[in-house]
This record gives C-alpha cells, structure tokens and sequence, in this order.
C-alpha cells in the first residue's frame, strides 16, 4: 500500500478528491498526513476523515531554507512513499527537493511547459490560447519544469474568465492526480525511471 502525504495552503480541493478516492477499499494508496504552510482550510477534509495534519508556518522562520528543513522533519515521521503537493502555495527549497525527488508531485492548471508559474489560467487568457490544460510532474527545483507524469488538454471557450476556466480545469487536474498516484502505487508508473527519463 502506498503511503502519501499531502501539502495544502487552502482549500484543499485536490486533496478532498484524494480523500475521497482512497476511501475505496480497492485503491492502492492511503493518505498518512496532511501538512500545510498556514492555518488552512482543507484540514477539514483531512479531520472528517480522521487523518493527522500538521502545520509548519512560513511566517516564523528567517529563511526559505530553515522552514524547508522543519517541513523535513515532519515529514519524516510519517516517512510517506509519496508528497502530494495540492495548491501549496511556496517553492519548496532546493534541499527538500533533493532529499525527496522524485517522489514529490504537482498538479499545475495548464498544458506545461505552457504557462507555467502562479497565475497559468491567467496567462493563457491573456495570450489569447485557444486551448489550455492540466498537467501532474514530478517537482525539481525550477517552476512548474519537471517530468510530466500526465496532461491533457481543456478548450478555452468564448467569454471565459479566469474564474470560470479554472473551474472546467480543476476536475481534470483531480483526475489526472488521482491516476497518477494509483499507477505509482500498482508500479505501472515508475518515477525514477520517469525523472531520469526526463534528464536524457
């Protein structure tokens, strides 16, 4: 059985899908933790479904690097196979990357390496795509540059608004996430094969 942790800032959408899908007898992962930047509101999900949570708060801590190594730690305890990003709102620091690549992963609301950084639904408005997506990769230390694990493309139709195109991407990102995790649970996809793949 695979063993997943999972980073929020908010909400928490992604991870409330995760939830939901590892409540199926049948699927081959189980969410361990969940730890977030701030007080977010997604623990909620994680309390209904009795999983422990953790705060490390970016705001008490001098540095991204000192903040990274207590996010470390406390993922260490529960030692997860996998960490999930889900909307966590902060790079993560280079020394945490390295510690756990390649089994870090992202969602992102575009088609990379279309668009990537903070504002991806925004940008693609702004360019005037005519089609934009929904990727997972594994997190190295650029911004939204790792190996893709998966993507699919969304229309952008007429007189969509970056609210309204957010919201048709979002269930593709849940799908693609909750695939990706149950394929690196079955072994049907390999992630070190995958980042290594991507480094040739």
């Amino acid at each position: 059985m695979l063993t997943v942790a999972v980073l929020i800032s908010g909400t928490g959408s992604n991870l409330r899908a995760l939830l939901d899908a590892a409540a199926d007898p049948e699927f081959p992962a189980r969410i361990v933790v969940v730890g977030a930047d701030r007080e977010a509101e997604g623990f909620a999900h994680a309390e209904e479904y009795g999983i422990p949570t953790f705060m490390v708060p970016f705001a008490r801590f001098d540095t991204r690097e000192e903040w990274g190594a207590e996010l470390g730690e406390q993922l260490s305890v529960w030692q997860p196979d996998l960490v999930v990003l889900s909307g966590l709102m902060r790079l993560l620091p280079a020394g945490l990357v390295d510690a756990w690549s390649p089994r870090i992963v992202n969602t992102h609301p575009a088609y990379l390496p279309e668009f990537p950084g903070a504002h991806g639904v925004r940008d693609a408005l702004a360019a005037g795509a005519a089609q934009t997506g929904a990727s997972v990769i594994i997190v190295d230390n650029g911004v939204d540059s790792g190996p893709i694990l998966a993507q699919e493309r969304v229309p952008v139709l007429p007189g969509d608004d970056e609210h309204a195109l957010h919201e048709r991407i979002k269930p593709v990102e849940r799908r693609l996430l909750i695939d990706v995790v149950r394929r690196v649970a079955t072994g049907d996809l390999d992630l070190a094969a995958a980042s290594a793949d991507a480094q040739l």
